[in-house]
């Protein structure tokens, strides 16, 4: 059984927390990741890149939280849907931060890596939630 196959067996057993914490988990990595990642950018960028490369970060797995405390399947999904779009929007920011120079592509493996996971396992969530309402 491959890794997908057993995250999805486990969504399917218990949708609202099991899945969700992993997300969460993984939601709050790429937020200190993004800390740590943006505490080296030009001082000029203080309210600008870095401030909404954070702040996209954070929305993750507050997103994921906040929907899980709905207790509907329905709002659930729409924050789910709203943690997908702040890990594109970190995406982006991030390209951006390497395009201007900010950061190497190397210090930014790690924070890629974990967006293509988060990518992954909210979409899974938001589909399973999906089938399920």
């Amino acid at each position: 059984m491959t890794s997908d196959e057993r995250s999805d067996r486990t969504l399917t057993m218990n949708t609202n927390t099991t899945r969700s914490y992993k997300d969460l988990e993984k939601g709050i990595e790429l937020a200190k990741l993004t800390y740590q990642l943006t505490k080296d950018f030009p001082a000029e960028e203080k309210f600008g890149l870095v401030a909404q490369m954070r702040r996209a970060a954070v929305s993750v797995p507050s997103n994921i939280a906040e929907g899980q405390a709905r207790h509907t399947t329905g709002e659930f999904i729409q924050f789910i849907s709203h943690a997908e779009g702040s890990v594109a929007e970190l995406d982006t920011q991030l390209i951006l931060s390497i395009e201007l120079k900010f950061r190497r592509d190397v210090g930014a493996e790690a924070v890629f890596e974990l967006i293509g996971e988060l990518r992954r396992m909210l979409n899974v969530l938001r589909r399973k939630l999906a089938a399920r309402h």
